[in-house]
């Protein structure tokens, strides 16, 4: 764990918001002098704090308007059956969110396609040619609440 100062904290929240704004900005948004912001961000960066840049999508109106979330269990969790299942659901871009989880489930994915046949698409080509799988459940996300995707620093 990196130990942050404030004014990291500050560059950080700022940066969640918006990703694209000068070092310029940034400097008189978090109160710094650009030089010390620039350095301030190169270390974020270098430590892998901060760890990629991007734009953050309206789905729907990106064409995506279907979204579910994909409980997956493995029949056994065989090395190589976790480390296969793991490696195919990083390279799909379906798959927004992965995680490893406790309970009835192995894994949660949020998924999201541009409807119910694409989705179909996903399970059918995808999904179940995984090898292991004991158990998919698939819940519809009938209307999304609150999509965080910054975190508090």
């Amino acid at each position: 764990m990196i130990e942050l100062e404030p004014a990291d904290r500050r560059i950080l929240n700022t940066l969640q918001q918006d990703g694209r704004m000068s070092n310029q900005a940034l400097a008189e948004a978090v109160g710094m002098s650009t030089s010390a912001c620039w350095r301030r961000v190169r270390w974020l960066e270098s430590q892998g704090v901060i760890t990629r840049y991007g734009a953050v999508l309206d789905v729907e109106k990106a064409g995506l308007a279907f979204s579910a979330l994909v409980m997956v269990s493995l029949s056994r969790h065989d090395a190589s059956h976790v480390a296969r299942f793991i490696a195919a659901v990083r390279d799909r871009p379906e798959v927004l969110d992965c995680f490893a989880i406790t309970g009835e489930a192995d894994y949660h994915l949020r998924v999201v396609c541009r409807d119910k046949a694409d989705y179909n698409r996903f399970l059918e080509d995808f999904i179940f040619r995984l090898p292991g799988l004991a158990h998919v459940r698939t819940q519809l996300v009938l209307k999304e609440i609150k999509s965080q995707a910054a975190v508090p620093v």
